[in-house]
């Protein structure tokens, strides 16, 4: 064969229409083949050679018409018609040719032709045609033999062509298939390509967080010192101006703490973006929630009420950058919940040998679809270039990495909590190293008692 029916979309309708077509030509041609062979052998025999071939062409001009109508719509009304047509076709020839060898050649080009899978009704109508023509034969005196003959090779040659058809029919469905994989593999792909993207631009923007943090910083040092030695000075001097008396007293001490302020947050701005975990060191749970405060205080502040109830905590050991981060992924996902305003309570106290924090918004709430693929990476209900839904699966990690444990309640009617159970000592997962049979198995795991 020559060029392919459908190369890019792997089209089974483009596929049937092109090997149709193809199929056509070749019967096309096969029958003006026949009619020449049967010619040649009535060579001499002109008035019948004029009566077969005004019949040959009108045969043949419609079933080309038929052909083209029954290929473009399917229909079966004129897939019957057709082979009724060659029945009856087939019977003319033979009787005019006084059952000439080279008519019998028909039978087998209409077996070839006819597809079960296309019109479950063609066996049949085959196997009527057959015995229609080999019995007018038969009755006009035709030696059996060759009916006989003809028939079998008929049938031979339906058979051999619907097994064809099956073999296709399966390798098409088979390569659909693989192109659907194929198809899938690409989006996935594709997926993946854009999410390294985003991963990249993040690490991108914590680098320049951390170098802008580190170029605010120096300056801040100065501006500090300065003003504390101004400070110093002008509180020295026993007599000042009510002026100056006025900067000693209220200006001074408010830029002083603005200063503290900024110099504080610059400081967690560059912990937050260094990303490092580091080894785990004591930290205090309640001064991790205050450096998110402040981390997202120009995000909440316009919209949301941030309501506080710490309860007394001892110092827990973890990683205090990663709590933080933590704090805000859930402060930040509150904020978006609540486009219209609203109200987020944090909440930490002990339990026993654990500590809990609560982070609870009064924002829309999710549906159990929404809930089940929560912690998912890259999973979001916002909109393109709103999130990358790796927030979440951050706050996932940094929990079960400090052995504790996240829960959520988000009743579909509105408002969100999330609960999460820190140890107050992360238990070591003391194990050996992989060791061939036979060997001493691993340690057991320190455990909680109320551990789920």
């Amino acid at each position: 064969m020559t060029s392919g029916p459908s190369t890019g979309g792997m089209d089974a309708r483009a596929d049937a229409s092109w090997m149709n077509s193809q199929l056509k030509r070749f019967t096309l041609l096969a029958c003006i083949l026949i009619h020449g062979l049967l010619v040649s052998s009535l060579w001499g025999r002109w008035h019948d050679i004029a009566v077969l071939t005004v019949g040959f062409t009108t045969v043949t001009t419609i079933n080309v018409v038929l052909a083209r109508d029954f290929f473009s719509r399917h229909s079966k009304a004129t897939e019957s018609a057709r082979f009724v047509l060659n029945m009856v076709a087939t019977v003319f020839y033979g009787v005019v040719s006084d059952w000439e060898l080279p008519m019998w050649l028909y039978l087998p080009l209409n077996a070839l032709w006819a597809d079960r899978f296309v019109d479950p009704s063609a066996r049949p109508r085959l196997v009527s045609m057959l015995a229609l023509v080999a019995g007018a034969a038969l009755l006009d005196g035709c030696p059996p033999e060759v009916p006989i003959s003809f028939v079998l090779l008929s049938l031979l040659t339906y058979f051999i062509s619907e097994g064809r058809v099956v073999l296709t029919h399966h390798a098409m469905q088979e390569l659909a298939r693989q192109h659907e994989q194929l198809a899938h593999a690409h989006a996935q792909l594709d997926l993946a390509h854009a999410r390294a993207r985003e991963q990249e631009r993040l690490t991108s923007l914590g680098m320049l967080a951390a170098g802008v943090a580190h170029e605010i910083n120096n300056p801040m040092s100065y501006v500090k010192s300065n003003v504390n030695a101004l400070l110093i000075d002008l509180r020295a001097c026993k007599e000042l101006p009510p002026e100056l008396r006025e900067y000693v007293d209220d200006v001074l001490p408010a830029t002083a703490d603005g200063i503290r302020r900024v110099v504080s947050i610059v400081a967690d701005l560059r912990r937050f973006a260094r990303g490092d975990p580091g080894a785990m060191e004591e930290y205090d749970l309640n001064e991790e929630l205050a450096v998110a405060m402040r981390i997202t205080h120009s995000q909440l502040k316009p919209r949301c009420e941030v309501q506080m109830a710490l309860g007394e905590l001892p110092r827990l050991l973890g990683r205090p950058g990663q709590l933080a981060q933590v704090v805000v992924n859930l402060l930040m996902n509150a904020a978006q919940a609540m486009p219209d305003g609203g109200r987020i309570t944090l909440s930490t106290h002990m339990e026993g040998d654990e500590a809990v924090l609560r982070v609870s918004d009064s924002g829309v709430g999710m549906s159990p679809e929404v809930l089940a693929r929560l912690f998912q990476p890259f999973f979001t209900t916002k909109r393109a270039g709103e999130g990358t839904g790796m927030g979440l699966a951050v706050v996932h990690g940094i929990v079960t990495s400090h052995k504790g444990r996240i829960a959520v309640e988000s009743p579909p009617t509105g408002g969100t909590t999330f609960t999460i159970h820190l140890p107050r000592i992360p238990p070591l997962d003391l194990r050996l190293p992989d060791a061939p049979d036979g060997a001493l198995p691993p340690l057991p795991t320190r455990s909680r008692p109320d551990a789920a």
